[in-house]
């Protein structure tokens, strides 16, 4: 079993910036790779990053590239992503999520983060 938390959402003007933080518990040995997802409202969940175990490979969605940053910290068991000049269509829910090397998935319960313009 994989236990994800999510942290550091919130409000924040166009333009802005904030950081979202995944922590990580249970068997964090089987993680295979990880990645941050969003759901706007009416809207399917999307991907916005993803991030090898070894942290070497990272993949961004295409609204997202050049403003958003992923990481890990494997010191601290966490998995951040650091978003700048953030746009109102930004505003979504953020789920942390992890697959194993026995592919299943793990999901956070989400943190919202609400851009205004």
């Amino acid at each position: 079993q994989v236990q994800l938390v999510e942290s550091g959402g919130g409000l924040v003007q166009a333009g802005g910036s904030l950081t979202l933080s995944c922590a990580v518990s249970g068997n964090i040995f089987s993680i295979d790779a990880m990645g941050w997802y969003r759901q706007a409202p009416g809207k399917q969940r999307e991907l916005v990053a993803t991030i090898s175990s070894g942290g070497g490979i990272t993949n961004y969605a295409d609204s997202v590239k050049g403003r958003f940053t992923i990481s890990r910290d494997y010191g601290k068991n966490t998995m951040d992503l650091q978003m700048n000049s953030l746009k109102p269509e930004d505003t979504a829910v953020y789920y942390c999520n992890a697959v194993t090397v026995f592919s299943r998935t793990y999901w956070g319960q989400g943190t919202q983060v609400t851009v205004s313009s």
